[in-house]
């Protein structure tokens, strides 16, 4: 059951606000819309949201002068839809969706509070894909214990690469950091806010993807303790580096020449058997035998780094599904999984 407000002293002045345009009618709510700037909009929204149900008493209080107006009405409910539907009176239909596409994603007054609140293992997996400078940035501008448990998450060599720029950054200009900034609001910030919709076990999968072998057999375990149906939903949505076998000859062909040798060579040395099979049955004799020397010469290697190696190679061959170039054949009817 949602919280009654009930104490007018414990109001800040945006959650009167509002209260106050939420009972306005929405043509004279409109008016106060459009002598507003965006950020202004989305604070006063994000209060919307958060009201809850609000105490006759806390109206009367606030709009005494129209206490016998307001008090017949007994309260009013604050909500995400009560404000779309005030903001949808007022502003143009793009405008109000890139409102409430930001207000869906995590909560912060500003760009940088907000990326404090994104999960990091969510933040370290969009961040891998930037480039080191830009990534440097933002983990300056977040809050330093969640930037250290985001680099903690990169990639191993890029990681060191952040570092490199954060020792040798300097004052950073404003327009950079404000380019950055509409960056991660228009890409990152409004595709989270669409991540959220989806289904809850679909967006495990794909932290699970990104987690380290030990982490993943770790909350793997202690999730089928606690909700078997749950994990075992979430393993079938997971892909993973042993699932390429799912991939058809020519797929394979096509991943080959998209990834490096030695990151191939590397996500082997812990692949099972089939999965080996796979890629030396669709090389040369040549260059199998030149790849099979190569994982010979590496001797012992750090699971992490074939953990980040296959990876690696498993978001290549996602991205080379979603445009369509490889097909993923499961073993079902159906015939294919599409990305």
């Amino acid at each position: 059951m949602a919280r009654i407000k009930d104490d007018y002293r414990a109001l800040s002045g945006t959650e009167k606000a509002a209260i106050f345009l939420l009972s306005l009618h929405q043509d004279q709510a409109a008016l106060l819309f459009e002598r507003m700037d965006d950020e202004e909009i989305r604070e006063l929204s994000a209060a919307m949201s958060n009201l809850g149900n609000v105490h006759s008493s806390v109206i009367e209080r606030l709009f005494v002068e129209f206490a016998d107006k307001l008090s017949s009405a007994g309260g009013l409910v604050g909500s995400i839809d009560a404000a779309e539907r005030l903001l949808n009176a007022a502003l143009s239909g793009e405008r109000v969706d890139a409102i409430m596409e930001e207000m869906r994603g995590p909560a912060g007054r500003t760009m940088w509070d907000k990326m404090g609140n994104v999960n990091e293992a969510v933040l370290a997996n969009y961040l891998k894909n930037e480039y080191p400078q830009t990534v440097a940035v933002i983990l300056s501008r977040i809050r330093t214990d969640h930037a250290a448990r985001v680099l903690a998450l990169l990639p191993e060599n890029f990681a060191m690469e952040v570092i490199m720029r954060l020792l040798r950054m300097e004052a950073v200009q404003k327009d950079i950091v404000d380019h950055v900034e509409r960056t991660l609001r228009n890409e990152f910030m409004t595709n989270l806010a669409r991540t959220a919709r989806r289904d809850s076990h679909e967006l495990m999968a794909d932290i699970f993807n990104s987690l380290d072998r030990n982490t993943e057999n770790r909350f793997m375990t202690a999730l089928e303790e606690r909700n078997r149906e749950s994990a075992e939903r979430i393993k079938q949505l997971m892909f993973t580096f042993d699932d390429l076998v799912k991939v058809d000859p020519g797929g394979i062909q096509t991943l080959l020449r998209q990834v490096e040798k030695e990151q191939l060579a590397l996500a082997l040395k812990g692949a099972s058997d089939e999965v080996k099979q796979l890629f030396f049955s669709n090389m040369s004799e040549r260059a199998g035998k030149m790849m099979k020397e190569d994982m010979e010469a590496m001797g012992a290697v750090r699971l992490k780094d074939v953990d980040e190696a296959q990876s690696a190679i498993v978001q290549v061959a996602k991205n080379l599904a979603d445009s369509g170039e490889i097909v993923i054949v499961t073993g079902d009817e159906e015939g294919e999984l599409v990305f």
